[in-house]
């Protein structure tokens, strides 16, 4: 009903009776999550896995409470277990490519969000990140023709074009340096 306050209470509760129930740290986490509470949310996590719950869904949360406040090493680790516990859901797969390029395993990167893909071909945000993760790698033409296919097709879709002009001022060496593949307009 996603009443999250009352669920907090509810889950509170229900781990009060039940102290070892893994499902229910891990749903009072999420409720934490949803209200803003990122450090409970990571706390709850924590204990459902101590506990023994070995869910996709867990791992992934947990990976994008580590992506987000850049602990990276800790998101490309408990994202791959997403990935293995969750093989055919295409957000396991981007998230861990998300994590891979953060941390420069660009061929890494690639396959994880080529495989989201499979999964999943309609992922704007996903086809996005790998034309980024091509021009990381110096693959300037596969970058370019990523984005403007993805222009072509979803017109309204603004971090392609953004990305484009990044290109080209890059391709005419207006960027230079270390700073040429900084700016893309990477997946949120």
């Amino acid at each position: 009903m996603e009443d999250y306050p009352q669920a907090i209470r509810r889950h509170e509760i229900v781990i009060k009776l039940h102290p070892n129930n893994a499902l229910a740290y891990y749903h009072l986490g999420f409720s934490y999550g949803v209200t803003g509470d990122h450090r409970a949310e990571l706390a709850d996590y924590q204990k459902a896995v101590e506990l023994g719950l070995s869910d996709w869904q867990l791992f992934l949360n947990m990976g994008l409470l580590y992506l987000d406040s850049q602990r990276l090493d800790d998101a490309t680790a408990v994202l791959r277990l997403a990935a293995l516990l969750g093989p055919y859901h295409p957000e396991t797969h981007f998230n861990l490519g998300l994590a891979y390029d953060r941390v420069g395993m660009y061929p890494d990167a690639e396959q994880e969000l080529l495989l989201s893909l499979r999964l999943e071909p309609n992922q704007v945000d996903a086809r996005n990140q790998l034309g980024v993760v091509y021009a990381e790698e110096g693959n300037f033409q596969r970058a370019h023709e990523e984005w403007t296919d993805l222009e072509g097709t979803n017109p309204d879709y603004t971090p392609a074009r953004a990305n484009l002009a990044i290109l080209e001022r890059v391709e005419r060496g207006e960027i230079k340096g270390p700073q040429r593949m900084t700016g893309f307009a990477n997946a949120p």
